[in-house]
């Protein structure tokens, strides 16, 4: 009998992480804030429409546009890219010991939608731990595709979320008003959403609830399960290759950067230039080009700067750096969590209630701030502790029991 497969399964130790996937990883989740704070900050329809409300001329203009060509929709793909990598690298590992991977998988990709219902119906509706579950539960069963077809098949999949935008311009003229009422919202309804999040946490419910149950039904269904879900297998391709582990060699990556960031910024740049153009209608701004070119185009960024992250991991320059990334990228739940727990208590009645009052160049202050205190705050958390706080809970609920939460540290040796 296989002693090695009766042991119970446990979560990777820190020896055995790849840090070059950590330290993606907390690239990432850093990044993903300078678009989230829109969100945490001002009206809904301001993070699809930037002219639906606020300021947007001077430097907020300018901190808008580079936000959206640098940042939008291109860490999330990196998010995703590493979520289907995380699912091959944690089932290959149990497999290895001759351990089965299905419950594993199952139970903590469970516990994740919990967390991602808690997260978005408790605290902030822009959640995006429920959709990477539901996307979880089907990729799965695909991982053992051959790269190529995994490849092909998740660009297949994210161009369904892009064939159902360009399709709904063909709408009826009636539903193509019920979502021009979401896009430019009237003052009475940006008043409302002000106020409920301006509220206490009771009062912020009749925003937040319906919020939160439309991104868990209409825009999961018609946009998230497909981007996330056909990025999730490109990563698994991606991590099988050896790219997003930094196994490739120095001029892959600046291929790879030179070819994303090449093809990338100028199509995404053009997007935003043509949407200033046509005064950013609904029609061609969130159904046509507009869309179309940053969904497709930070694709192609977010190879750039994978390209760029590897070489960084690869040198030896700035450790500290380094360090405090990969340290961010080992407690990503955590310090995703935190990030929205921050940003309610600046912006949400039940801490400052400044909802609705900080313009964009403001909310950058936000985003260095709460940056600042990630990159101190997490290599110090896990010079004593095996996890984050969440990552903790996750590990213990996934594994049926209580993960050790100290570092071992080597005993002094004897005088």
């Amino acid at each position: 009998m296989d002693l090695e497969s009766t042991a119970p399964a446990a979560p990777t130790r820190p020896p055995e992480r790849i840090v070059a996937i950590d330290l993606l990883r907390g690239f990432a989740l850093l990044g993903i804030l300078i678009m989230n704070v829109q969100a945490f900050a001002m009206p809904e329809a301001a993070y699809f429409n930037p002219t639906a409300y606020g300021d947007l001329t001077g430097a907020n203009r300018w901190v808008w546009i580079l936000s959206h060509i640098f940042a939008d929709q291109k860490f999330m793909t990196i998010f995703s890219l590493l979520f289907g990598a995380g699912i091959v690298l944690m089932t290959g590992k149990l497999e290895e010991r001759g351990q089965r991977a299905l419950g594993v998988h199952y139970r903590r990709t469970f516990w994740l939608l919990i967390f991602g219902f808690a997260h978005a119906y408790l605290l902030w509706s822009g959640d995006i731990l429920v959709a990477y579950a539901v996307c979880g539960f089907w990729v799965y069963w695909l991982r053992n595709l051959r790269p190529g077809w995994q490849i092909t098949l998740g660009v297949l999949v994210v161009s369904v979320a892009s064939g159902f935008l360009l399709l709904g311009s063909l709408m009826p003229p009636e539903m193509l008003g019920e979502f021009q009422a979401d896009w430019k919202p009237t003052v009475a309804t940006i008043e409302a959403e002000v106020a409920a999040y301006r509220g206490n946490w009771l009062a912020q419910m009749n925003a937040r609830a319906p919020a939160s149950v439309a991104g868990q039904t209409f825009r999961l269904i018609f946009w998230a399960i497909w981007r996330a879900g056909g990025l999730m297998l490109m990563g698994m391709a991606l991590y099988t290759w050896g790219v997003l582990a930094g196994k490739r060699s120095r001029g892959f990556y600046i291929g790879m950067m030179i070819l994303g960031f090449g093809i990338g910024l100028p199509l995404v740049s053009g997007g935003v230039i043509q949407n200033f153009a046509h005064n950013w209608t609904l029609t061609f701004s969130f159904f046509g080009f507009g869309a179309q070119a940053n969904y497709w185009g930070s694709l192609f960024v977010s190879a750039g700067y994978i390209g760029l992250l590897m070489l960084f991991a690869q040198s030896t320059i700035w450790p500290r750096l380094q360090n405090a990334l990969a340290a961010i990228g080992r407690m990503a739940l955590t310090n995703y969590l935190v990030q929205s727990i921050l940003a309610t208590a600046l912006f949400y009645g039940h801490g400052l209630g400044l909802f609705g009052s900080v313009e964009r160049v403001g909310q950058i202050g936000v985003v260095l701030a709460i940056w600042m205190i990630q990159l101190m705050v997490s290599p110090l958390w896990l010079r004593y502790y095996r996890f984050g706080p969440f990552e903790w809970l996750w590990r213990s609920l996934t594994y049926w029991r209580f993960q050790p939460m100290q570092t071992r540290r080597t005993a002094p040796a004897p005088s």
